[in-house]
């Protein structure tokens, strides 16, 4: 019996493709793999027999993912199961910045009292008047599965889309539409564009990368789009320009003391990935992630390990070995199957940074002894049997 933890609600959807082998009731303390949404896992402890944990979402602030790498522990996301979603959020905040809206609404509901609204309607209603997306120019700071929704999107509604990513892959390049315009350099983001969308992950270079230098580039009236993360964006400067006028508005999915409460800014609960859709999308990916991990000791869509598959197991034994990213370690794996008289049918090696995974299809099933040497080869972290 395989036990999981969920640390936050996962959708029905994605736990009833786990079978009568999995038990989805198990304490946190006993899990071999944990599913968390928003959960804070960075207080938590690892057990020595947590092997996955796999995040219902594409953003992993809330886990300690080198403490995890450091203790054999495989940590997932869902890249692309919530896009369509936080998609669409960003196409409404596309035309809530553009059409005074919800200004509108709530003057309607300040005067539904009026019998003679209708009539009135006519001469307030100016004061709402925005103008048109098409157009205009977007650009779209990241280009993976979010962002490349967002520019064909765009394009699709009569928009001129520069897309900036410097690491662009090529799946996504593939997917992305001929008419967005290649950028080069972030900074000509800033300077061309009427609107501006960021799809980046939150990490040191990227904290704070839209702050005073881009804000002195930008056009008056320039419109930023945050469905990402805060930090993204430096809040602490940008009410000086939503007040002169170089930042019309600043849509945040994030609210904060600051945020909350300046003038020109239309703040959402971070809603972006908050619909049953995705929820359900994510919660299904992140079980057969968990599942393909558990039953096969394939690798995808990790962010501390590197990808490695080697499909379902055909040969008699399968063994995962979770290792430092350092010279021999291979080389005394394999030596300790050929004294144990084991034979490798089949191995897959990969790393990433200072971490390594090794998958080895064998002929026979080994021994606890075999295991337990494995285990104490300088650099492995975890051995694990998968079959």
């Amino acid at each position: 019996m395989i036990n999981v933890h969920c640390l936050n609600n996962i959708a029905s959807c994605g736990l009833n493709l786990f079978g009568a082998d999995y038990n989805t009731e198990s304490s946190y303390e006993d899990a071999e793999a944990v599913l968390v949404r928003s959960a804070k896992m960075h207080d938590l402890d690892l057990s020595n027999n947590l092997v996955a944990i796999a995040r219902a979402g594409a953003g992993v602030n809330n886990i300690p993912l080198e403490k995890c790498a450091a203790n054999g522990v495989v940590v997932f996301n869902t890249p692309g199961a919530n896009a369509n979603a936080v998609k669409e959020q960003v196409l409404a905040c596309l035309l809530l910045a553009s059409r005074d809206l919800i200004g509108g609404n709530k003057w309607v509901a300040d005067n539904k009292a009026d019998s003679d609204i209708a009539k009135t309607t006519e001469k307030a209603k100016k004061a709402f008047a925005g103008g048109e997306i098409a157009g205009k120019k977007l650009g779209v700071i990241g280009l993976g599965a979010i962002g490349q929704l967002v520019a064909n999107a765009a394009i699709s509604l009569g928009m001129e889309v520069y897309g900036y990513d410097p690491y662009l892959s090529v799946a996504a390049a593939l997917n992305l539409s001929r008419e967005v315009k290649p950028v080069y350099n972030v900074e000509d983001i800033y300077k061309e564009c009427n609107y501006i969308t960021v799809h980046v992950p939150a990490l040191d270079q990227t904290k704070g990368m839209i702050g005073k230098d881009a804000f002195e580039l930008m056009q008056d009236g320039t419109v930023i789009i945050n469905c990402a993360r805060d930090v993204l964006v430096d809040e602490s400067v940008i009410g000086k320009y939503l007040e002169s006028g170089r930042v019309k508005c600043y849509v945040s999915d994030f609210p904060n003391p600051t945020t909350a409460n300046l003038d020109g800014v239309l703040c959402f609960p971070h809603l972006g990935a908050s619909t049953a859709e995705a929820e359900d999308n994510c919660a299904i990916m992140a079980v057969n992630e968990i599942k393909d991990y558990i039953e096969n000791g394939n690798i995808r869509n990790s962010v501390n390990y590197p990808a490695c598959d080697l499909g379902i197991c055909q040969t008699a034994a399968r063994v995962s070995v979770c290792h430092k990213n350092v010279p021999a370690v291979i080389s005394k794996i394999t030596n300790v199957m050929g004294e144990a008289n084991v034979n490798i049918e089949s191995m897959a090696n990969a790393s990433r940074g200072e971490y390594a995974y090794s998958l080895l299809d064998l002929d026979k099933t080994i021994e606890d002894s075999v295991i337990t040497e494995l285990a104490t080869i300088e650099g492995v972290i975890k051995v694990r049997v998968v079959k």
